[in-house]
């Protein structure tokens, strides 16, 4: 899994270097998804393994041809069609690949510009490509899981079987996700309805159900906050006190002389809490000054979240910091109150990771 990650974190910087060069599908083709397939355990100098413009005839359409097929064991495996790096990917590619992949035994099919891939398989009917990919890769922003998933697509461990078991419950969670998504969000009346059903005796009439609304939101977000931060009080337990013990910028203090609160502890579980819905909780670290205490992106002091000033016994501030890294002081009772600032955290978080 090493050696394949630094071959994907390799591929990050090429897409990024083809995405200010190359202007042409050759040049995109060459500088990134012949890399990619090479990454995935395939030998794209084996036409036995990987072949270049395979004809795949559609009905009265002679000789349509796919970017690439790969083979295992000489089975088609996987169909890969290409896309300068500055197309975005749509429906007129889709409704090519979904031409070539009904004419082949390929199960899985690959839609990529070369900074993104967009993977396809036929779960909803046979030897019919989907309308939606099961998985998107994104070359150039991605996370340590969006990496293992992207590893089952190896040959040295490639199964088909396991794949399209895996691409139909990535497809139905996606989907479920983004329901569920839109119910934390704005709650639709059906919605509304099904959870008043449980907790309201009588009818759920348009007045009733208006009445429940603000309710069953406050309690999804109730719910999906004790939860997170449940999961990540476990994690800060199993690793024991251990903090951050660099200063941040600016800030230089003995080891002996800096201590990381409760407080300090449970803010910063909540940021990661908040932090959650839109970016990896691994990112979202901690690192203990004299006069307060830092929340960073990436451990990087150049990406400030917000700053704990708990160290009063009288009063408790927290800095939050804007997209241009400008501090705004807030009084707070306690570490619970960085709730109530949630949408400057999640909009902060949202800028580096558009960075």
């Amino acid at each position: 899994m090493g050696e394949f990650q630094e071959q994907v974190e390799a591929l990050a910087a090429r897409s990024k270097a083809a995405a200010r060069q190359a202007l042409t599908e050759e040049a995109t083709k060459t500088a990134v998804i012949l890399p990619f397939i090479q990454s995935l355990g395939f030998d794209v100098f084996n036409l036995e393994e990987v072949v270049p413009e395979f004809v795949a005839d559609v009905g009265m359409k002679k000789g349509e041809k796919v970017d690439f097929v790969i083979k295992i064991d000489g089975k088609i495996a996987m169909l890969v069609e290409a896309k300068p790096i500055n197309c975005k990917l749509g429906d007129t590619q889709f409704n090519q690949l979904f031409r070539y992949f009904h004419v082949t035994e390929a199960r899985l099919a690959i839609l990529t510009n070369g900074k993104e891939a967009w993977f396809f398989s036929d779960t909803d009917e046979p030897n019919k490509m989907d309308k939606r990919p099961f998985f998107t890769f994104d070359f150039q922003k991605h996370d340590k899981s969006q990496i293992q998933e992207l590893s089952r697509f190896h040959k040295n461990s490639f199964a088909i079987d396991s794949i399209i078991e895996a691409a139909s419950n990535l497809k139905y969670t996606k989907l479920a996700a983004a329901y569920l998504k839109h119910q934390l969000e704005d709650p639709d009346d059906e919605f509304v309805r099904l959870v008043g059903r449980q907790i309201h005796d009588g009818s759920i009439t348009k007045s009733v159900s208006e009445q429940l609304k603000p309710s069953i939101q406050a309690a999804l977000d109730e719910l999906i906050r004790d939860r997170i931060q449940d999961k990540l009080s476990i994690t800060f337990r199993d690793e024991g006190s251990k903090t951050a013990e660099k200063p941040a910028s600016g800030e230089v203090a003995a080891d002996s002389e800096i201590e990381t609160t409760q407080e300090e502890r449970e803010g910063f579980m909540i940021v990661r809490a908040i932090a959650a819905r839109i970016a990896p909780i691994e990112r979202i670290t901690i690192r203990d000054a004299k006069s307060y205490c830092a929340i960073l992106m990436d451990d990087n002091n150049r990406r400030p979240i917000c700053r704990l000033y708990f160290n009063s016994s009288t009063t408790k501030n927290i800095g939050f910091f804007n997209a241009e890294k400008v501090e705004t002081k807030v009084r707070v009772e306690g570490p619970e109150d960085l709730y109530k600032h949630a949408a400057k955290i999640e909009t902060v978080v949202q800028a580096y990771l558009n960075a």
